[in-house]
């Protein structure tokens, strides 16, 4: 206690200062991501010796009445990168839209919203619909959920279901939009899964922040309160989409602010939402051939998926903004993607 109180003369600052210069010096602080290195390293060469399906597959559970866009910029965003099949689980209505936009998905129409069905009907639906997703849930690397789901809460309930069965199974879980509502108010869905990746935007961020932080957000501190924040979810993985995207797993916390594009034109975060899906089963394809021994970090597979996601989706964009300025869309970014992974890590 003495040595303290020297010491704190010594600096010429009161107790307080003296306190406050200390967490400062504490302070948690992102590392900006070695993004290529990581690119590099998980990204499989095309090899002719290889079968369908073992470049990744993708379920995107998403897409109502109203929103058929989402689902869609997230599986072919999927399917852009490199993954080999892409499956979409909407609804009926959603179905024969999203199939219009590209022959290349897998669409299966099998969710349903309330007001097609009758209270007495929806035991025995929601178990068809089980039914029926766990025929493929073994086959998928990944799971995109929120991409144009809607709030509807029988919509809601059946995804809950579909979300327990891919933990139970060990899957990965990347969540966005709606996803993100659903899983605010049902914490437990996610909480202590690793393999669950969260991807808010602004306001998304705000409402988890204060459901369970119970504060707001702490610019000043941004990571380490998105430290906090993964670690009081029980150690899932949360990117922060913004200027600069922030990720972290309650461990470590890195940042990704290569590229970019100022437009900010809606569905952006659906392409992400593939992106991270694909680097993701890529990453634990690697780390699983390289017994562990992957000369990159973090060593995390969601870690690196998000980063390898986040940093193409940057780069697309800028290449997209070169070309188009101001009237770049997200279908511009979309076909920016191919391109912009083959300067980095060429196919052959």
């Amino acid at each position: 206690m003495l040595q303290q109180q020297f010491l704190v003369r010594s600096l010429g600052a009161t107790g307080n200062q003296f306190n406050r210069r200390l967490m400062q010096e504490t302070k948690v602080m992102s590392k900006e991501a070695d993004s290529e290195k990581i690119l590099k390293a998980i990204t499989p060469s095309l090899d002719p010796s290889k079968h369908k399906g073992q470049a990744g597959k993708v379920a995107v559970i998403g897409g109502c009445r109203e929103y058929t866009g989402a689902p869609y910029f997230s599986a072919i965003s999927a399917l852009k990168i490199g993954a080999d099949l892409s499956h979409i689980f909407c609804t009926k209505d959603a179905a024969p839209v999203i199939k219009g936009y590209s022959p290349e998905l897998i669409v299966h129409p099998i969710l349903e919203e309330s007001y097609t069905i009758r209270d007495e009907e929806k035991g025995s639906f929601s178990e068809k619909v089980h039914t029926e997703i766990n025929k493929w849930m073994e086959r998928f690397d990944c799971l995109v959920v929120g991409p144009g789901l809607g709030r509807d809460t029988f919509l809601l309930d059946c995804v809950s279901e579909i979300m327990k069965h891919a933990r139970e199974s060990n899957i990965p879980i990347i969540i966005d939009g709606d996803g993100l509502f659903l899983v605010t108010n049902s914490l437990d869905l996610i909480s202590g899964y690793p393999l669950a990746v969260l991807t808010p935007n602004v306001n998304e961020y705000k409402r988890l922040v204060q459901k369970v932080l119970n504060c707001e957000v702490n610019e000043e501190n941004a990571p380490e309160q998105l430290l906090s924040l993964a670690k009081g979810i029980g150690g899932v993985t949360i990117l922060r989409k913004g200027k600069t995207d922030l990720i972290s797993d309650g461990k470590t916390v890195n940042s990704v602010s290569i590229f970019g594009s100022p437009r900010r034109c809606g569905g952006q975060g659906d392409v992400l939402t593939g992106s991270v899906a694909v680097f993701l089963s890529w990453a634990r394809q690697s780390i699983r051939a390289a017994e562990g021994d992957l000369n990159i970090s973090p060593r995390n597979p969601t870690m690196l998926g998000c980063i390898a996601g986040a940093a193409l989706v940057r780069k697309a964009a800028s290449v997209a903004f070169e070309h188009k300025r101001r009237s770049t869309l997200t279908s511009d970014i979309i076909e920016c993607l191919g391109k912009s992974l083959e300067d980095i890590c060429p196919a052959i």
